[in-house]
């Protein structure tokens, strides 16, 4: 795997793990803003790979 293909994907699952673990985001089905930056972290990276 290339590094920056780690770092995605790490992104990817840090953001699915906010999303089972918030209570947040989990209460009303809404993302709290820890979820809109990781989310936003895994779309940058996304775009900077392509």
């Amino acid at each position: 795997m290339q590094p920056s293909h780690d770092r995605l994907e790490q992104a990817r699952q840090d953001y699915e793990q906010h999303l089972q673990s918030c209570r947040q985001c989990g209460a009303d089905g809404t993302q709290c803003p820890v979820a809109k930056h990781l989310r936003r972290l895994y779309n940058n990276l996304a775009r900077a790979g392509r």
